[in-house]
């Protein structure tokens, strides 16, 4: 099976959620939130990380594989300079996007202000 590898920004709300679950899916989106989007590059989950430590004091990124042909539905835009791109997944298609995931979600990165 192919895979595509994800990374994530995420907040420490969204990260106990997630080992809530045994580290196998995201929390569903709240109503303000009405896209989840993975980013395709760690350097650009990092920069986003900042975000997270400059409202919460702490940021992380995360890692995860999802099936190839599930991911292939949304395509990769690229929001702002060549390295930032990410995937658009409608908040209704999370669930499918968990069943899709491949592994367990890994935690690559932990930020904190200085």
């Amino acid at each position: 099976m192919e895979t595509v590898t994800c990374y994530r920004p995420t907040g420490e709300k969204e990260l106990e959620l997630v080992k809530e679950s045994g580290y196998k899916k995201w929390p569903p989106r709240l109503p303000e939130q009405p896209i989840f989007y993975p980013v395709t590059n760690e350097e650009y989950a990092i920069a986003l990380t900042q975000w997270n430590i400059t409202d919460f004091g702490a940021g992380y990124v995360t890692k995860f594989e999802v099936v190839k042909s599930f991911m292939e539905k949304y395509p990769i835009k690229c929001v702002g300079a060549k390295s930032h791109t990410e995937w658009w997944v409608p908040a209704e298609d999370l669930e499918d996007l968990n069943k899709n995931i491949v592994g367990k979600i890994e935690v690559i990165g932990e930020y904190r202000n200085s």
